[in-house]
């Protein structure tokens, strides 16, 4: 076949197209269980990190969260548990979750018990950033209102702004947060430093030069925890009358 006709030129391409494919799928194939369990390791990772716990190195890690995540729960609109399957709140893709109507929704839960045996639930939350999409975790109490913990992360925010989420300083201010005030729920604002909310709902300072950021972050709270009202009003309930 002479090399230089267009006929030799498209064969050609055509079989370096299939070569290169079939390359790259054969990879991709080897490579997912690998990716698979990165990807579930770093959701352990920040969910031990919404409880205060350091994560261990990557071989303990599926161990240390079987320790403290003691029970998968899906619950309903009226807070009612209806599946406890164990992982079947982990398994959750809070991605895909997110974008059905809200009747559609799941709402996973994880029931956590700390060393010294206090109980806490840790809800998923997600949103949108300024340049694409935020998640986190957030740890409630027995008490199903206060704040135990907050894990954010993100996919694009700007380095040394919106980036901030998954700081220490930003994060730690959630923390002894109320979701409940006067028996209302009113999810834990994100305000620029020096201003309150008027709702009278506690508040965290937003981060300076960061504002859709630290509106999605809000927006995230109120969004994703509202449709666990009844479920942790019943935690409350729990808590205050124990038999």
């Amino acid at each position: 076949m002479n090399k230089n006709s267009n006929i030799y030129q498209i064969v050609y391409a055509s079989v370096m197209v299939l070569v290169v494919g079939v390359a790259l799928a054969f990879i991709y194939m080897a490579l997912k269980p690998k990716q698979d369990v990165n990807i579930a390791n770093d959701k352990r990772s920040q969910i031990l990190a919404s409880l205060h716990i350091v994560a261990p190195s990557e071989g303990e890690l599926p161990a240390t969260y079987e320790k403290y995540v003691t029970r998968d729960l899906l619950v309903d609109r009226e807070g009612n548990i209806v599946d406890s399957t164990r992982n079947v709140a982990f398994e959750v893709d809070m991605k895909k979750n997110i974008k059905l109507a809200e009747a559609d929704r799941q709402l996973p839960v994880l029931e956590c018990t700390l060393d010294d045996g206090s109980k806490k639930y840790v809800i998923p939350v997600r949103g949108a950033g300024l340049w694409g999409p935020i998640w986190g975790f957030v740890a409630v109490d027995a008490d199903g209102s206060t704040i135990y913990g907050a894990n954010f992360s993100h996919e694009g925010e700007t380095p040394g702004l919106g980036a901030r989420i998954t700081e220490d300083e930003f994060q730690q201010q959630f923390a002894g947060k109320q979701v409940f005030k006067e028996g209302a729920f009113k999810s834990v604002s994100v305000m620029k430093k020096g201003q309150v909310p008027s709702n009278g709902s506690d508040h965290v300072d937003a981060i300076s030069g960061a504002t859709i950021t630290s509106r999605g972050v809000g927006a995230m709270m109120q969004t994703c925890i509202a449709p666990y009202e009844p479920f942790l009003k019943k935690l409350s309930g729990a808590t205050a009358n124990p038999s």
